[in-house]
């Protein structure tokens, strides 16, 4: 790591910015960066290394979100515009007026105007900012805050924005990380805090987006009437299994069926390592093998033609699962893990029949924003067969890291895999997203050769298929700064020819740009053949490690999503579109040229080309191979129901990854403490994932408001364009989407442990939903409808019956699965409680009946809640786990 930097190198200019999303925000024009005062001249001063790590340890650093409403943070020239104002206070214990340094932090939205002559802000590249003292600045004096107030676009609605790892820069010396701004861990929670946030308080200044948003903060009390909506019922849960099964039919009640004795696997002609997997979990839920135990016998049959189905037969002296794959014996044992729960062991007799409803049903998880461990992921595959979910979308290359070892380049990993302060980018990425300027963090790593064909085995042994990507041709910036780097070093060398070989971007392209993340530099060069021949290497390599592992590449998923305007002053793409064979006539067709020539290239190879539904859009389906996937990740009370039927109605395997259900990377619940990104909804708890009617996308609009919490329209029928061409239109006959796919973005998920509190219990939910259709779900209209909050079409009795199959899941899940998620180690999201102060005593609730509450009040001492109980003052509640070894996030209230 190159820990020295030249001050020279320290004052970058100002880049261009463009629109967001990000898994952030999609729409939304900016204007450049802009710096209000000069930045002072540096003066000689001979700080010393234990100086400046003495001053970064004593700094104390606040940050405040101050409003949202854009009468107060909007200038006279935006009023129509959205804006926020932001403080920053810095207290020093000491007195400093030198101005040779700088600040470096993680800014997610970027800085409009600098309100406080002191300081200079200006926007290195992405959401790296540097802070610098101004030619007005007086200096830091002992015990005296400063507060340096800035102006930035859009919105901050979480307290969970704010990055960590401030750090300070002096030339010559080693960077100093500010330590009031490190993230801490809470002990009982086990979930970062950011204890230089300041707590939000005020709603509408703070948490309102727009003064249309109805949005409620999810306080205790409103809790407390939401979870009025469920109640603890302890016999829905004996014969329920999640995901629920197409069939069962239950032929006793008094549990005759007793596991405690174990189990006697007659395999007949199933391979014993294709279910040893379920049966290891069988066994850490307490039921083992023995020959004395009760026999199950798994038999082969033909005349289940749906792939992954079985059948279940529980009898008093005699278990037979009945499938005619791998996948059905698995499943089938899944299920039998399913009814008991660890502290009871025994069964009622029963028969299940059972096929799953989708072909595809996915988790996506993001390890190139911030790295999460092979455990996590072999964790997490464990869990995703447990509730038979069958595919792995492994997102391994971001502009922010690039996290799988490539045979013959490793520039790759020893560059792009980590983030550190070298703005040459010699030996690493510089910093984002608050990864501070050390190699060593965290959140930098990468999957070795041996770690990846783990995971494939791993995957394998539980019937889940492992999908790679390596985002292309936006999302790049990481592949491009490796071969850059790698460039150099061959060129310094004096090999011209390896230098060009792999090389990603034309160093003559003026092109400026700014993508979702404001970069200015993170798109593949797709006019220089040296391109495909780098995405050809790195596919072929990947290919070779699935090989290896004996799990075949079957799916690649490009990316292909939010390809920020690049190349139009390229001269190898002006050249190239002026003399090529390809049908290119125009710089806005290269993105469509570079999909269609990869996903062509894949299908050649027996490979299925899958991209993100936006990128998909821009290609001619003419040029596309016939079987490809496409994720729709379009907002469906923005109409992106429209654009999921036309890629469904083109034929190709459409997976829903609807953001405002499907992002996990999402709050849970209204309330600004939750962690997460917020641009296509603020409240994804389980129960919005399991009213999730998928088949029938606009009549969710019956059910649902948008993100400010206000009700829209859905109109399915067939619009045309003002030639009479229809450009959108309902399903057509005999086509829909061939699964769903939950998504985990990690821009803001810093830690595994964080990273499981946003997946489960979701990824429960995404399970049940993936594989069951629910009698209650609204049937599609291919004639077309319009649907919103009063359209009818979703009646009374399919809402009772909605609510009444929910309150069985969700005792289910607080009075078994938890359980089961502690024997696994996995760090779910314990629910907020419910609570209200009626006359003078305390009322509780919570989301999933059977988990345990504790409250206490001023005398401060936690007691189990078991009965309205009379408290006096401020009052706090929380939830702890069924093994008692986590507790969730506490909530206040008052009696006052």
């Amino acid at each position: 790591m190159n820990k020295t930097i030249i001050a020279s190198a320290l004052l970058l200019s100002l880049g261009v910015v463009g629109c967001q999303h990000s898994s952030s925000d999609k729409s939304s024009q900016v204007k450049p960066d802009v710096q209000t005062a000069s930045i002072a001249s540096a003066v000689n001063h001979s700080w010393t290394q234990a100086a400046l790590n003495e001053f970064a340890q004593k700094l104390d650093v606040t940050y405040r979100m101050v409003s949202n409403v854009p009468d107060e943070a909007c200038s006279e020239a935006q009023k129509d515009q959205r804006c926020f104002i932001a403080e920053i206070d810095f207290t020093s214990t000491d007195n400093i007026n030198d101005t040779n340094w700088s600040i470096f932090y993680s800014q997610m939205r970027p800085v409009q105007d600098v309100l406080t002559p002191e300081f200079a802000i200006t926007r290195v590249q992405g959401d790296l900012h540097q802070i610098s003292p101004t030619d007005q600045f007086t200096g830091f004096k002992a015990g005296e805050t400063k507060t340096l107030g800035f102006r930035g676009e859009l919105w901050q609605l979480s307290e969970t924005d704010p990055m960590p790892n401030y750090y300070i820069v002096v030339e010559g010396l080693t960077p100093a990380i500010i330590t009031s701004t490190q993230v801490s861990i809470d002990a009982e929670t086990g979930m970062e805090q950011r204890p230089y946030v300041e707590a939000f308080t005020d709603a509408k200044r703070q948490y309102r987006r727009t003064d249309k948003d109805q949005l409620v903060w999810a306080k205790a009390e409103v809790l407390f009437e939401t979870n009025q909506q469920v109640s603890l019922n302890n016999q829905v849960i004996d014969n329920r299994i999640i995901p629920t099964p197409a069939s069962v039919n239950v032929t006793s009640t008094d549990k005759p069926v007793d596991l405690a004795q174990g189990i006697n696997v007659l395999y007949n002609q199933v391979k014993p390592s294709s279910v040893a997997a379920a049966l290891n979990r069988l066994s850490r839920l307490g039921v083992k093998a023995s020959d004395s135990g009760i026999k199950l016998s798994l038999n082969t049959v033909n005349d289940i033609n749906v792939p992954e189905s079985y059948q279940l037969a529980v009898a008093k002296d005699e278990i037979v699962i009945s499938a005619s794959d791998e996948a059905g014996f698995s499943y089938g044992i899944a299920s039998i893990a399913a009814l008991i729960t660890p502290d009871d062991l025994s069964l009622n007799t029963l028969e299940i029949k059972d096929s799953p409803r989708y072909d595809f049903r996915g988790m996506h998880v993001d390890v190139a924003r911030n790295f999460h461990s092979k455990q996590m992921i072999l964790d997490l595959i464990d869990q995703m067969a447990a509730y038979k979910l069958n595919k792995l979308h492994l997102h391994m290359a971001d502009d922010e890291g690039w996290r799988l070892e490539i045979d013959g380049l490793p520039e790759l990993t020893d560059i792009g895999s980590k983030r550190c302060h070298d703005l040459t980018e010699t030996t690493c990425l510089i910093p984002q997203l608050g990864s501070g300027p050390f190699a060593d963090s965290k959140v930098n790593g990468f999957y070795s050769k041996a770690d990846y064909i783990e995971i494939l085995q791993y995957a394998t042994a539980r019937q889940v298929e492992v999908i790679p990507s390596m985002d292309m041709p936006g999302h790049s910036r990481a592949a491009i700064k490796s071969m850059e780097a790698r460039y150099r070093k061959l060129m310094a060398a004096g090999n011209e020819a390896a230098a060009n070989e792999y090389l990603l971007s034309d160093a003559n392209d003026k092109t400026v740009y700014s993508s979702v993340q404001y970069y200015s530099d993170n798109t593949l060069n797709v006019c220089m053949e040296s391109t495909f021949h780098f995405v050809d290497k790195v596919i072929s390599e990947i290919a070779k490690l699935h090989q290896q592992a004996n799990h075949p590449l079957h799916r690649y998923h490009i990316g292909a999503d939010e390809t920020a305007g690049a190349w139009k002053q390229s001269p190898q793409c002006l050249t190239f579109v002026a003399n090529n064979d390809k049908g290119v006539t125009s710089v806005d067709d290269l993105g469509a040229y570079f999909i269609e020539r990869l996903s062509n290239s894949l299908a050649a190879k027996g490979i299925e080309p899958a991209g993100w539904s936006d990128g998909m859009s821009h290609t001619n389906p003419a040029n596309m191979p016939a079987k490809s996937q496409s994720n729709i990740w379009d907002v469906i009370s923005h109409d992106g129901y429209r654009l999921a039927h036309k890629q469904a109605n083109l034929g190709w395997d459409a997976v829903l990854s609807t953001p405002e259900v499907l992002y996990f990377d999402f709050p849970y619940e209204a309330d600004p403490k939750e962690h997460g990104y917020y641009w296509a909804g603020r409240a994804q708890n389980s129960q919005k994932i399991f009213n999730f009617m998928p088949d029938n996308l606009p009549a969710n609009a019956e059910q649902w408001q948008d993100i400010e919490g206000n009700s829209f329209t859905a109109d399915d029928t067939v619009k045309k364009d003002e030639t009479g061409k229809v450009i959108s239109g309902p399903l057509q006959q005999g086509k829909g989407f061939s699964g769903i796919q939950g998504q985990l973005w990690s821009e803001t998920v810093r830690s595994d442990d964080v990273a499981e509190y946003m997946i489960y219990p979701r990824v429960l939910m995404l399970a049940e939903k993936a594989w069951h259709q629910a009698d209650w779900e609204v049937p599609y209209q291919y004639s077309g409808a319009v649907y919103d909050a009063n359209s009818g079409f979703f009646t009374s009795e399919l809402r009772a019956k909605q609510q009444q199959q929910w309150n069985e899941l969700a005792n289910t899940l607080g009075q078994k699965e938890f359980a089961k998620l502690d024997k696994a180690n996995i760090a779910y999201r314990l629910p907020t409680v419910g609570a209200k102060v009626i006359n003078g005593k305390l009322h509780t609730n919570i989301a999933f009946p059977g988990l345990q509450i504790e409250y206490r009040d001023q005398r401060g001492v936690w007691t189990l809640f078991k009965q309205p109980v009379e408290v006096t003052g401020e009052v706090e509640v929380r939830t702890i786990s069924p093994d008692g070894n986590r507790k969730g996030r506490s909530l206040s209230l008052s009696n006052r």
